[in-house]
């Protein structure tokens, strides 16, 4: 017969899963060194980092570490959201520091385009952050920004944004600049080939809508000549809807995107931070960062 605590059990197992998950990751390796070499570690050797997410120790090897893959345990976080976080937090307190550890500082304005929560929540807590949308609120669309709200912000973060964005390209650019105060930084990752140009899926786009068609998805356009022409070979990241996607870049094309926009500066941010479970074993779809 059950005891008189058997039905509490399945809760008390759910509210003790966090505590779980990190002694399950502490153990899998070594005590968290930041002096820690890449170089004197084995591809499938374990180590043990710290989230700059949720703050929580987790364990991965550098054979483990790539952009999506998720590696802490307990928030899920991979290796973009965190070098996106910890590049934000470097370009405004000039030093590495976990989110959780992160002063108050609401003086510091932003915004996020369809930021992942794992970052968003708590910068939200620590800075004047709002994580803003394209269909819902609070929304802003990057290629039709309000005049009023040019200069205001510290800094804008495009996580895997600008790929969906239906050309011209260049329009997103500049708006993302007028955004910015003198001195702001764009925090943006893309996925990039390392030469060449920047393909455009569809470069004519202008009046067009995608929708079923014999069990899959199409685009439908009408060009500015008039022209219509419907395809088939779409690629979505995710799911069907507004993560089209539009163009690949390519690394070159990238920065001049941003040069011709106006930004000052921009540098591939392809840092290793081992403390914080960041290696890029390929030099593309790497943050950049950009200066107004």
């Amino acid at each position: 017969m059950p005891g008189p605590f058997a039905a509490a059990r399945p809760l008390a197992r759910r509210l003790t899963r966090p505590l779980r998950r990190w002694r399950a990751t502490h153990r899998a390796g070594p005590t968290l060194d930041e002096t820690i070499d890449v170089g004197a570690l084995g591809r499938d050797e374990p180590f043990t980092f710290r989230c700059n997410l949720c703050g929580a120790p987790a364990c991965t090897t550098i054979a483990s570490l790539d952009r999506e893959s998720p590696t802490c345990a307990v928030c899920d976080s991979n290796m973009r959201f965190r070098a996106v976080a910890r590049l934000v937090v470097r370009e405004l307190f000039g030093r590495d520091i976990a989110l959780p550890d992160l002063p108050v500082s609401k003086h510091l304005r932003g915004v996020g385009l369809s930021d992942a929560v794992g970052y968003a929540k708590p910068l939200a807590a620590k800075l004047d952050y709002v994580n803003t949308f394209l269909h819902k609120a609070p929304r802003l669309d990057i290629t039709d920004v309000d005049a009023t709200r040019f200069g205001e912000l510290d800094f804008i973060i495009a996580s895997d944004v600008f790929e969906h964005v239906a050309p011209p390209i260049a329009q997103a650019f500049a708006n993302a600049l007028r955004l910015l105060k003198p001195g702001g930084r764009l925090v943006l990752t893309v996925p990039f080939i390392p030469k060449g140009d920047t393909i455009e899926h569809f470069p004519d786009l202008l009046d067009w809508r995608v929708d079923r068609h014999d069990g899959g998805w199409r685009l439908v356009n009408r060009a500015a000549d008039g022209t219509v022409t419907v395809r088939d070979d779409l690629v979505f990241h995710g799911g069907p809807g507004s993560t089209l996607e539009m163009r690949v870049f390519s690394q070159p094309a990238l920065l001049r995107e941003l040069r011709d926009a106006g930004f000052r500066d921009a540098r591939v941010a392809a840092d290793t931070c081992l403390p914080f479970g960041i290696h890029w074993a390929q030099p593309w779809s790497v943050p950049v960062v950009a200066y107004r």
